[in-house]
């Protein structure tokens, strides 16, 4: 199991810390039912039934952004899980990363911005 941080991409301290405007938003699973009188109702569906999706944006140098994209090409390849410590978090948690795009800024710096999208498995 790889982790996104800065010693496992061999990337400069800090190129994996995303900027402050990052975005968390959570995505219950619950089943809702809704009757004609009104009533609706709603029950929580599955074990992990709350996964986090996290909207980030990296600005790093080309050459981290290089390490970046190779890191997230592989997990691409073959659908692998890797973790990842959020910011405002303590936990680290499994991610999945299936939409990221990088922009060519300025001369030898890159904006990246990710999707990391949580998952639960053994």
């Amino acid at each position: 199991m790889a982790t996104f941080n800065d010693a496992t991409l061999g990337t400069t301290a800090g190129a994996t810390t995303p900027t402050y405007n990052s975005v968390e938003t959570a995505n219950p699973n619950n089943l809702t039912v809704q009757f004609g009188d009104g009533y609706k109702s709603r029950i929580a569906f599955g074990l992990n039934q709350n996964p986090r999706i996290y909207n980030f944006t990296f600005i790093v140098s080309a050459a981290d952004a290089d390490k970046i994209f190779t890191f997230l090409d592989a997990r691409a390849k073959d659908s692998a899980s890797f973790t990842f410590t959020p910011p405002a978090s303590s936990t680290a948690r499994e991610f999945i990363c299936e939409n990221y795009k990088r922009t060519n800024t300025f001369l030898n710096r890159a904006t990246i911005q990710v999707t990391f999208e949580e998952v639960f498995q053994p």
